[in-house]
């Protein structure tokens, strides 16, 4: 009787399993795959809750290129690239939202000059009075945002762990990339590069499975399986990354006098002294001039 039993058993959890794969389908979930909002982070957070600047900076982006010559894995390393190609517009929209820079287009400048042109056409038609509204000049820009994806790299580190007894196992796995992105900021007046910074970003993914696979009688074969993956999409991290180097640009630029706060005391602010930490195990070129000249000389006997 007890041997009767358990082979039941086993094909009533091999059919609950399968149940579970029904009830989590497509067709059940389909309000999940709905148009939604890109979700922010809490990298997001910190960039929109920056205190305000003395006055907003116009900023141009021409573009912020992959430089990594990234593919992603077989098969589809041919025709797909590891990181996204709209890095530029990650940026645009990073620095718009940090409500310190005015940002304006330039990456379809061609397309901006082209519809001026149409307008101006239109007006000067003959027998057709010009509006009191004409187009007015483009805003110049006072600082060049420069630099792109300089590295992408897979396998950065895995690993995982299985067990298995008489047919019944279960493992999980797991692997992380790297994305690093470099962003400065040039003084359109003297080309000088003002602010550099670097940040890079985790990309992870995890992988969680178990099965049965034994004879519960003769003849008899139960196989059964389960399992669970997630993969950090590399566009969320790029993002991610954008952001923290838009915030550390900010904050540098800050630090070293280039740019200021509309309040002094926000310097203690929970978001700049956060940043500020994170920069302090690394000395700037600035600072190690800035502590040269305050330290006193020392003269050399002769």
């Amino acid at each position: 009787m007890k041997a009767a039993v358990q082979p039941a058993a086993l094909v009533i959890c091999a059919l609950a399993l399968a149940g579970c794969s029904v009830v989590r389908g497509p067709s059940s979930t389909a309000s999940w795959y709905g148009p939604t909002l890109t979700p922010i982070s809490d990298t997001s957070r910190d960039l929109v809750q920056l205190p305000l600047p003395k006055g907003k900076i116009v900023a141009s982006v021409y573009g912020f290129r992959d430089q990594t010559g990234q593919y992603k894995p077989a098969p589809d390393s041919s025709f797909s690239t590891a990181v996204t190609q709209g890095a530029g517009s990650l940026l645009v929209k990073a620095i718009a939202d940090s409500g310190w820079f005015i940002p304006v287009e330039r990456e379809g400048l061609q397309n901006l000059l082209t519809e001026r042109r149409i307008v101006r056409a239109l007006e000067t038609r003959p027998g057709q009075k010009p509006p009191a509204d004409t187009l007015s000049g483009l805003l110049p820009a006072s600082v060049l945002l420069e630099g792109g994806v300089i590295a992408y790299e897979q396998d950065v580190r895995t690993g995982g762990i299985g067990v298995r007894y008489f047919g019944i196992g279960a493992s999980d796995q797991y692997r992380s990339d790297q994305v690093t992105v470099n962003l400065r900021a040039v003084d359109i007046r003297t080309g000088r590069i003002l602010a550099s910074v670097s940040t890079t970003k985790t990309v992870f993914s995890f992988k969680l499975a178990g099965d049965v696979f034994r004879f519960v009688s003769f003849k008899r074969l139960l196989e059964a399986e389960a399992g669970y993956t997630t993969n950090e999409p590399a566009q969320l991290a790029l993002r991610d990354a954008i952001e923290a180097a838009v915030i550390h640009l900010i904050v540098q630029g800050i630090r070293e006098n280039h740019w200021s706060l509309r309040n002094a005391e926000d310097m203690d602010s929970a978001v700049v002294r956060a940043y500020l930490d994170m920069q302090r195990g690394f000395v700037t070129r600035f600072e190690v001039e800035k502590m040269l000249e305050s330290s006193p000389r020392q003269t050399t006997p002769e």
